[in-house]
């Protein structure tokens, strides 16, 4: 760093104002100061990747400020990463490693008391419904319905029938339709629910369009903290690819699915 004589034979940083003029250069100091601090905050904030909500998608789970570290139900002292899941009928459950997935899946009540807390701490995050609760398909933000105030998404209008003729028949699979991965890793922008990448172990990684997954795969290592920003972390030397990314991903998962009635085009 370039330093200058402050006039006592000492080298100060560049930058260094000394005390004089009755106090005015300290003000000075003082203004560029907080002006620097505010502006590194702001900094923090603006980023894509910051947890913050992102509109109505997100429900009550906007809350920014409430978000706490969610951690590991098995070991309890881990952190747990968001990316590694079960699905249980109040929502996933996220743990630090696999291992602990056939831990909590052999004793579920023996975690419930921890796993019940890790949601706590995870209802201030922001998240996003990617899969339909009736067929588990990726679901279409033009087609919803509104219940208790917040919109649920389907992936057609047939779906919408069949939720509304018996919601609790499809609560467990609601709840599992989210993801807290809500920001795309390579632009920062909103994911879309179309757009995303299946691993071969089942896990997703979501996109804000389709063409956003040759430049993450290409370079990994360039966007993986975007990922782990979100409480995502992968072994990329591991990860492989199930299938295409997107629509083509999205309609093979039609295939084993009752289209009768449905309207797509």
């Amino acid at each position: 760093m370039e330093q200058k004589d402050d006039g006592e034979g000492v080298r100060a940083p560049k930058g260094y104002v000394p005390i004089t003029n009755g106090g005015s250069n300290v003000n000075r100091f003082v203004n560029g100061l907080t002006a620097l601090l505010a502006a590194t905050v702001l900094s923090g904030l603006s980023s894509p990747y910051a947890v913050a909500g992102d509109g109505p998608d997100h429900g009550k789970h906007g809350n920014a400020g409430q978000a706490t570290q969610p951690m590991c139900p098995v070991m309890g002292d881990e952190p747990a990463n968001l990316a590694i899941s079960t699905p249980t009928d109040d929502g996933p459950v996220f743990f630090c490693c696999t291992d602990c997935i056939s831990k909590f899946q052999k004793s579920p009540a023996k975690y419930a008391e921890k796993a019940s807390a890790q949601r706590k701490a995870l209802d201030g995050r922001p998240r996003v419904q990617v899969t339909c609760p009736v067929s588990g398909d990726a679901v279409d933000k033009k087609v919803f319905a509104e219940r208790d105030g917040e919109k649920i998404y389907f992936c057609c209008s047939a779906c919408v029938s069949k939720y509304q003729s018996d919601p609790k028949k499809y609560a467990a699979k609601l709840a599992n339709s989210f993801t807290y991965q809500t920001k795309c890793p390579v632009m920062g922008n909103t994911i879309d629910p179309t757009s995303f990448t299946k691993l071969a172990d089942g896990r997703t990684i979501y996109y804000c369009c389709d063409g956003c997954e040759g430049k993450l795969f290409g370079t990994p290592a360039k966007y993986a903290k975007n990922l782990a920003t979100q409480g995502f972390q992968f072994n990329w030397s591991k990860v492989k690819k199930a299938g295409d990314v997107g629509e083509a991903a999205h309609k093979g998962g039609h295939e084993g699915h009752d289209h009768s009635g449905h309207d797509h085009p």
